[in-house]
């Protein structure tokens, strides 16, 4: 058959549905082929089942093997910094000073296009590494920036959604673009990136403490003049932020108010973090459509508090979620160790840092949905965030029509200890059953990292390996 040009053989694991949607039975949520064959013309999944059912149909095609791994749909991350790849791990107490000391100084010297080249070479052999294949990004407010991110994704032939960022304050006098520049500027990147291969363009204000109403209307101009495009920012990330927005927006009653008075809040609309998220807020988001990014890592890192994930997930008030490394706030740019700080920011339940119970977090319904598994887990980062960024359509699982992204995960990778410990689960022989496979998995996220990404493939293509030790 012509138009068929490779398949994969191998063990998969994906989703079909929510997991929140089935407590206590999280497995009808996914689907797991023990030996299946996925075929992939042009990039896309032209089939997909058993390979005992599939091979008989297409006995001329390729296949390559992927033997004693797991086989997942690409990671997606929701809420990255590509101008803070340098950066990473930074030591900067807590989240305003961190941003003058560290990351504007930094973020600044992306206007320089061979910096901002060679580092988004670097940007994405890091993403690739760590099994992410698609990832929503913030720039500079230099369009250079913006400019070299998308080239190198393209080259890579990578799905990625990012935009000039817009900040009029609160930043070094270099750093800042004026509402005319950003207007500009953004109808130009636009106009030559938004749809074209795999990108999508997200107009950008970075947060609304650093925008003046006259930068938040003007990306509210750009949002009604070009309503394909994404929206991503930032929203609550810790108590200082939440502040200074009421000083800077006295007539909004609270943060997400700042973004429905300019118009902002809806679907394809991104806030990261959410940490210091009322109730109500979270249920104007769910009204909304929007969605938000739980970033544990960063979280962490800048002490800025804990996501409550079981609030997002009411099944009254469901607010589509997302998974973001954020680096560089966030210290790795693995979705397996944001997993790992996930599970942990569940497992506090409604328990602050301190000791102290979090008033927020008397719900008990609230604090079993905070709980992450391993289904629920790869869910989010997986289907549920290509949900919540508004791309199942074409990415979160290996449904036919769905672009061939996806990342083979050794369970055992090489680790003495994580291997006698895998052991117990699967024998020698690999996961016989779904559940067995997800408890691997909850193996890789609970001990294991990049070093567990053996293989990443972007459109049916392999775009990294592990090199053997």
């Amino acid at each position: 058959m012509p138009d068929l040009t490779t398949a994969i053989r191998g063990a998969f694991f994906d989703f079909l549905d929510d997991p929140w949607k089935y407590p206590g039975r999280e497995h009808e949520a996914a689907r797991f082929v023990g030996d299946g064959l996925l075929v992939v013309a042009d990039g896309v999944i032209k089939a997909f089942g058993p390979y005992a059912e599939m091979a008989p149909r297409f006995p001329t095609v390729p296949v390559t093997h992927i033997q004693n791994r797991l086989i997942l749909p690409g990671f997606i991350d929701g809420h990255i910094h590509f101008p803070q790849t340098r950066v990473l791990g930074a030591f900067g107490n807590q989240l305003l000073d961190w941003l003058q000391n560290w990351i504007f100084p930094e973020e600044i010297k992306y206007a320089d296009r061979d910096y901002a080249r060679a580092a988004a070479g670097n940007f994405f052999d890091a993403l690739l590494a760590g099994g992410t294949t698609t990832c929503q990004a913030f720039t500079t407010s230099s369009p250079v920036s913006t400019e070299e991110f998308f080239e190198e994704a393209g080259r890579r032939g990578m799905r990625t959604i990012a935009g000039l960022t817009g900040i009029d304050r609160f930043a070094p006098p270099e750093f800042l673009n004026t509402p005319e520049q950003f207007y500009t500027e953004t109808k130009r990147l636009i106009a030559t990136y938004h749809r074209k291969g795999r990108h999508l363009y997200a107009i950008t204000p970075r947060f609304a403490v650093g925008c003046t109403d006259e930068m938040m209307d003007t990306c509210a101009r750009l949002k009604r003049e070009h309503p394909d495009c994404w929206i991503n920012t930032h929203i609550s990330e810790n108590p200082t932020e939440v502040r200074q927005a009421r000083q800077e927006f006295p007539d909004c009653r609270d943060y997400t108010a700042v973004h429905e008075k300019h118009g902002l809040l809806g679907p394809k609309f991104t806030a990261g973090h959410g940490v210091w998220l009322s109730n109500d807020e979270f249920r104007r988001f769910a009204r909304a459509g929007a969605g938000v990014c739980f970033c544990p890592l960063s979280n962490l890192f800048l002490g800025s508090g804990l996501f409550r994930l079981g609030r997002a997930t009411d099944p009254d008030a469901r607010v589509r979620v997302s998974l973001g490394c954020d680096m560089g706030g966030g210290n790795a740019f693995s979705m397996i160790r944001v997993l790992e700080e996930a599970y942990k920011v569940g497992m506090c339940n409604n328990t602050m840092l301190d000791g102290s119970v979090d008033p927020r977090w008397q719900d008990t319904a609230e604090a079993e949905r905070n709980k992450l598994g391993p289904y629920r887990a790869f869910y989010l980062a997986t289907l549920g965030g290509a949900h919540a960024l508004y791309l199942d359509d074409v990415l979160g699982n290996f449904q036919p029509g769905k672009e061939a992204d996806f990342v083979a995960l050794d369970w055992n990778a090489g680790q003495h200890a994580m291997a006698w410990h895998q052991s117990l689960i699967a024998g020698d022989g690999g996961p016989g059953t779904i559940d067995q496979a997800a408890m691997l998995l909850f193996g890789v996220m609970a001990c294991g990292d990049d070093r567990n990404v053996d293989e990443t493939w972007v459109a049916g293509k392999r775009a990294y390996k592990k090199k053997a030790v």
